[in-house]
């Protein structure tokens, strides 16, 4: 049985007050596998439990049966600790005799009304929570924060850098977050022969191994249109290289289309993006934020989503007397010199169904190329790059929103981008920073409202 508890961990469950003053009320428990993360939070939440009333949530995002909870997990604990004669173990629950602490398990995704409906809960434990959702965390988030004093514990060995729980739980927390990563490393009960197999695993296959023991997250989603890893290459990859990207300036404009989505403008200098930013506004602000993405224009062009309520932005504009400088981006529309080749014996019209997917492909084909040269030396003329600036506000998230949509196929066999309903279905929101930014970077894929000639760099 494996012991409790970690003492790597012991600053971890001591530390109650982080350096600037806040009280914790999230705890984050990442890394990679044989780290003692689960046994640790299992043994934590026992002895919580003995020694004080608890009301224990203990979540994961699926669980057909309550041997998929962390119940047994608690059962052995309580067992480790000699405790047996002070906890009652139910069919589908624990509670500590004297004091009343309970522990209720949950499957989040079948049982989100009975999660919401949970009252007085004093820690929540998210189990396995590379499963987290936006949607999932916002639902549960005030049903645990709602009382005073209480916590909520997250473990989980991660996935994907771009995945909803990583970026929301390491890479941009909330208030109030006590973040540990672990590693089997820091397990001083792991046993030699597990220690053994996990060199030999090092010696096989160094990179598979650290993302399994090192919890190192992978960088590519294989079926994504944009590459993680392309992205990063693509930070600050002018002064990695020395080259003067800098050119027109062009501005795109993703508009909100419903009132939980939000406007979106991305700048940029040449291929050089420079600027993000996001607002929510009601409809009854459209020719606000109309006017607030002109605003950032400043001689160059504006290129905007025209579908649905950005179809108001032409009107707003010519309203302000503005009679040049914008242009319309369609993204269910025809795609742009279809007759041009794409690659060699492949036509532009023979490959894309629409422009979003021929503009998302001309950005991951830029993307890669800057990948090459950073990273391998390769050359290409600056106009076949893109680099984005280091202290953009947001960078993570729009980071992680271009490496999510996935490339997917019409019936005619051409290819598209993986529409917004369907990333509502896998829990990832509105990518309103990345339609932006593909906006912004695809001058040459648009026409101007008024002269209809093609403008930006050729492609």
């Amino acid at each position: 049985m494996q012991p409790t508890l970690n003492p790597a961990l012991r600053p971890f469950w001591e530390t109650n007050t982080l350096p600037d003053g806040q009280a914790v009320k999230y705890r984050v428990l990442h890394g990679g596998r044989m780290s003692s993360k689960s046994h640790d939070m299992a043994g934590m939440a026992i002895a919580r439990a003995n020694f004080r009333q608890e009301r224990f949530l203990c979540l994961r995002m699926y669980q057909n049966r309550i041997a998929d909870s962390v119940y047994t997990l608690l059962k052995d604990k309580i067992a480790h600790f000699g405790l047996e004669d002070n906890f009652k173990v139910y069919a589908d629950a624990i509670e500590q005799k004297k004091n009343g602490s309970i522990f209720r398990f949950y499957g989040a995704q079948r049982n989100i009304e009975e999660v919401k409906s949970f009252e007085g809960a004093t820690v929540c434990w998210f189990e396995e929570s590379h499963n987290l959702t936006e949607e999932m965390f916002i639902t549960v988030r005030p049903t645990i924060m709602r009382n005073d004093g209480a916590e909520m514990w997250f473990s989980f060995n991660p996935r994907l850098v771009s995945d909803y729980s990583y970026q929301r739980l390491v890479v941009s927390p909330p208030k109030g977050t006590l973040i540990e990563q672990i590693n089997y490393d820091r397990n001083e009960f792991l046993t030699q022969s597990a220690l053994d197999d996990i060199n030999a695993e090092f010696e096989e296959d160094a990179d598979l191994a650290g993302h399994i023991y090192l919890g190192i997250p992978l960088t590519d989603d294989e079926s994504a249109v944009i590459k993680r890893s392309w992205l990063e290459a693509a930070v600050d990859a002018d002064i990695k290289l020395e080259l003067d990207l800098y050119g027109a300036r062009s501005v795109g404009y993703d508009v909100a289309d419903s009132g939980e989505d939000k406007n979106a403008t991305a700048v940029f200098n040449g291929a050089v993006c420079v600027d993000i930013d996001e607002w929510k506004a009601p409809e009854d602000e459209l020719n606000q934020s109309t006017k607030r993405a002109w605003a950032k224009v400043a001689g160059g062009r504006l290129i905007y989503d025209s579908i649905g309520v950005g179809a108001h932005v032409g009107s707003t504009l010519k309203e302000m007397d503005v009679k040049t400088g914008y242009c319309k981006f369609n993204a269910a529309g025809a795609i742009i010199n279809k007759n041009n080749e794409y690659a060699p014996g492949i036509k532009s019209g023979d490959k894309f169904e629409n422009l979003k997917a021929q503009a998302w492909q001309d950005v991951a084909d830029r993307l890669r190329n800057t990948y090459n040269a950073v990273m391998k030396g390769m050359e290409y003329s600056p106009s076949d790059l893109i680099a984005i600036r280091s202290d953009l506000p947001h960078l993570h998230r729009l980071l992680a929103e271009l490496a999510s949509p996935r490339k997917r196929y019409s019936k005619r066999g051409l290819d598209m981008i993986e529409s917004k309903d369907d990333m509502k279905k896998r829990e990832l929101s509105s990518p309103n920073l990345a339609d932006s930014f593909i906006m912004g970077a695809c001058p040459h894929l648009v026409v101007t409202s008024t002269a209809k000639v093609k403008v930006g760099f050729a492609s």
